[in-house]
């Protein structure tokens, strides 16, 4: 028996290895990974940039405390900051406590500036927004919070994308509110360009933060840096993490100087975020995704995916109901079961990921190839054909 508490139905299987968009087991078995970590292997496995970055830092130093000032943070911020909306970063290393970040600052934000009622936050029901406590109570799925009373307050559900329900849930205690631009386990639904325009300008109306939810989205999966770029829109604050760590615990809150404000020393900290290793994984990811070109060729790659994915679902038409998702985050809303789909899917040694809906989501590294979509085309047609 496993002294590994049992919080994941694990698949009975061990990789030992990994390059690029391939894992090996302990056979030595290659796999198509489309799972990519749940979006997070941006780079794919093993990047020699990341493998020599790294190396060269472990030489170095790994970690201090963010009592001392970390050359390789400043440069990470730096970076980020030029480059998006940003004026500030908070680094930490998971997706949750990117959220948990957010939130503080939301609220800490209404506190300084003499509005201590202003708390509470609206979310979209079926989004996930991490496991800490406040997280989970934030998305407020019932299969995520069951037993974990008592319920953390502070939080307001509304339907998907649905302004006009939005609008009536705000009140004189509400804050701000905090969406995931792209549903990832929800389902791989894209909240629509109209519904982010018309939060922001509800937000504005209202004296509201607009908290854009990008962990899972963002850091080029798109195409765009960030998934909302497209929208023209500018959030308040922007939670992120996976891909920005290309494999490494790396996340961060990205804000702007207005509502940074109440983030004075001593209200929020992290022992191990922003650590010297960390930030130059993230420095190194940076380095690739902002290459000249990068971005326009996850577009063109995406495409193509597109093009296969909908060619599979006219064939399968009574197994593929939907494709889903921009750029290298795509979903497929199956009329089988997904959980059976992606079993079949890994006999023909293809991995992928399980989200609501019947939906399985195809996070391929943002370095694929078209040989390599095509090798998933492949293996996704024999697993529709032995299901239909």
């Amino acid at each position: 028996m496993s002294s590994v508490l049992g919080t994941y139905a694990r698949k009975n299987i061990s990789f030992s290895k990994g390059k690029g968009c391939y894992l090996y087991d302990l056979k030595g078995e290659q796999y198509l990974d489309f799972a990519s970590g749940i979006a997070v292997n941006s780079l794919g496995h093993c990047h020699e940039h990341l493998v020599k970055i790294i190396q060269e830092q472990s030489k170095k130093l790994w970690h201090v405390s963010n009592m001392f000032v970390i050359p390789e943070q400043e440069k990470l911020a730096k970076r980020l900051t030029d480059y998006t909306f940003a004026d500030f970063v908070c680094f930490q290393n998971s997706g949750s406590e990117a959220t948990e970040a957010s939130i503080k600052i939301a609220r800490k934000y209404f506190h300084t500036i003499g509005q201590p009622n202003k708390k509470r936050i609206i979310t979209f029901k079926g989004a996930f927004h991490g496991r800490t406590l406040a997280a989970l109570f934030a998305a407020n799925n019932p299969k995520h919070i069951e037993g974990f009373d008592p319920k953390v307050d502070g939080f307001d559900q509304v339907p998907f994308a649905d302004l006009e329900s939005l609008k009536k849930a705000i009140t004189n205690e509400t804050a701000g509110i905090m969406i995931e631009t792209i549903l990832g386990e929800g389902g791989i639904k894209e909240v629509p360009d109209y519904c982010l325009k018309g939060l922001r300008e509800l937000c504005d109306e209202k004296n509201l933060l607009l908290i854009l939810d990008e962990v899972q989205c963002g850091i080029g999966r798109t195409g765009d840096f960030f998934a909302f770029e497209k929208s023209g829109i500018v959030p308040d604050i922007v939670p992120i993490a996976k891909g920005i760590g290309g494999g490494f615990p790396l996340g961060a809150c990205l804000l702007t100087k207005k509502i940074s404000v109440g983030m004075t020393p001593g209200t929020h900290g992290s022992t191990f975020g922003g650590n010297p290793l960390a930030m130059v994984v993230g420095n190194g990811v940076l380095d690739i995704i902002l290459q000249d070109g990068f971005l326009d060729n996850v577009k063109k790659i995406s495409k193509y995916f597109d093009q296969e994915l909908i060619g599979l679902k006219k064939k399968y038409s009574k197994v593929i109901l939907e494709v889903r998702g921009r750029g290298l985050l795509k979903g497929l809303k199956l009329a089988v079961d997904n959980t059976k789909f992606i079993e079949t899917l890994m006999k023909y040694k293809m991995l992928v990921v399980k989200a609501e809906e019947q939906v399985i989501r195809l996070f391929p590294a943002l370095i694929v190839s078209k040989k390599e979509i095509d090798e998933a085309i492949s293996k996704i047609n024999e697993t529709c054909k032995e299901m239909s």
